[in-house]
């Protein structure tokens, strides 16, 4: 291991994660440009990594399903987050009823599915719900998903080595975390496992499920190869009264997806389940509504500019004994079928006559040894622009980790921001912004080029 890596097991801060451009909430905003609540959508939902579900029972597709994403993502130099959800019997029979017809077919299903991952790194949500709800499961049924669970993982692992694989860890105010731990070892963690996954489809804080997390893996001896990652995409304002879980009002935006945690045993924060997609309640299960994520993103406390915040360093609580009589379901979410377009990294070599642009280019805040910045694109020519692509160069050490609203690339100090298809548009008179974090400081650049043209700096 080179110096200044990552250890074994966990997912290395500054995690470029993966931006789905046919996900249900970026082709609409796409689809509804003139809509009030569009703006804030697209600023806090669609420029947002988020796991992209495989929730239908589709043998014959599956491998190229899962090739289509992961390709996609290695063309962007991201990391894809992939949610399993097949397993037979989820559910309960719930608000997301299915999966496989059998643990044999899945078997076949995930083997399929890890066919389609190839060699570059993803994050794979191995079932949600599937170890912390088996109350409509027999002991002996228990002990069979238990078994698939733990040949699931080995199977990914087997085809995709630099794939990480997290299983149900459940949530804080649900089973214990020894009952937890010992499901969890059941079901393979120790073996063919990266970690545990908590808080999937739940409004849980995150200081809640980081101290949850870690006395689970304290209850598995504290393996020094599993780590965890909690899902932070609607908890900003905390569970809702009385426990509701199924689509309820007042909740908002949680922590932004990163892997620059600050806490070696915490890999991530994810936006596992999908913000604006419906538990069950409001709509059908997996169904976007636009009322639902204007309302989560409206209470969010900031745009993503803001560097994650530490995890919490009070002492870890106990979570309590009993589940929740109704417990969380996990909407399924349909897998794309036609293949992402990647937008292009390399601008045009002859500029397009009329072509004309001013950037204002902002530090939003910094901190020791990272900041995050606002980036302005005013298109100042008389043609429209259909597509753009913005480069510079850092005049100092500075290397950007995340980005929203835009695509970046980073070959040494040179970098290019290009579009992500739904702002590609920008009319005369007219301008885009897009934002980024990075790690290291120094002075802002001073050059920046539109599709190839000069712009002045403000």
């Amino acid at each position: 291991m080179s110096a200044g890596a990552a250890p074994q097991g966990s997912l290395p801060a500054g995690t470029q994660l993966y931006t789905d451009p046919n996900s249900q909430v970026v082709r609409w905003v796409a689809a509804n440009p003139g809509d009030s609540r569009q703006p804030i959508i697209s600023r806090r939902i669609a420029s947002q990594p988020q796991a992209i579900w495989f929730s239908n029972y589709s043998p014959s597709t599956i491998t190229s399903d899962v090739r289509t994403v992961t390709s996609a993502a290695a063309a962007a130099g991201q990391v894809p987050v992939l949610a399993v959800y097949e397993i037979p019997n989820r559910d309960c029979g719930g608000a997301s009823a299915g999966g496989a017809p059998d643990l044999a077919s899945y078997d076949t299903w995930v083997r399929n599915f890890a066919a389609g991952l190839g060699s570059g790194q993803s994050i794979i949500i191995l079932e949600p719900d599937s170890i912390a709800l088996t109350t409509c499961l027999s002991a002996q049924q228990q002990s069979d998903r238990f078994a698939s669970l733990s040949r699931a993982g080995a199977s990914i692992h087997a085809a995709a080595p630099n794939a990480k694989v997290y299983l149900d860890g459940g949530h804080s105010a649900w089973n214990s975390a020894s009952e937890q731990a010992n499901r969890l070892r059941s079901a393979g963690i120790l073996t063919n496992a990266d970690g545990l996954f908590t808080n999937v489809s739940n409004f849980n804080t995150t200081a809640n499920e980081v101290n949850f997390a870690k006395n689970v893996l304290s209850a598995l001896g504290n393996p020094a190869n599993l780590h965890a990652v909690v899902d932070t995409s609607r908890n900003g304002n905390g569970p809702a009264g009385g426990g509701e879980w199924c689509d309820p009002s007042g909740r908002a935006l949680g922590t932004y997806p990163t892997t620059n945690t600050g806490d070696p045993a915490i890999d991530a924060f994810l936006w596992v389940k999908p913000p604006g997609e419906a538990d069950g309640c409001a709509g059908t299960a997996g169904t976007f509504l636009p009322d639902q994520a204007y309302a989560l993103a409206s209470a969010a406390a900031s745009d993503p500019t803001t560097p994650p915040t530490t995890p919490p360093t009070t002492p870890p609580t106990t979570p309590p004994t009993t589940p929740p009589t109704t417990p969380p379901t996990t909407p399924p979410t349909t897998p794309p079928t036609t293949p992402p377009t990647t937008p292009p990294t390399t601008p045009p070599t002859t500029p397009p006559a009329g072509a004309g642009c001013a950037i204002s280019y902002k530090i939003a805040s910094a901190w020791t040894d990272g900041f995050t910045a606002d980036v302005t694109v005013r298109n100042t020519g008389t043609s429209a622009v259909n597509g753009w692509s913005l480069a510079w160069t850092f005049p100092g050490n500075q290397k950007i980790t995340n980005a929203w609203n835009a695509k970046a690339t980073q070959s040494g100090a040179a970098v290019t921001a290009t579009d992500l298809g739904y702002n590609a548009a920008v009319p005369a008179g007219g301008s885009t912004s897009f934002g980024f974090q990075g790690t290291g400081s120094g002075a802002a650049p001073t050059a920046f080029t539109l599709n190839g043209a000069a712009c002045t700096v403000s």
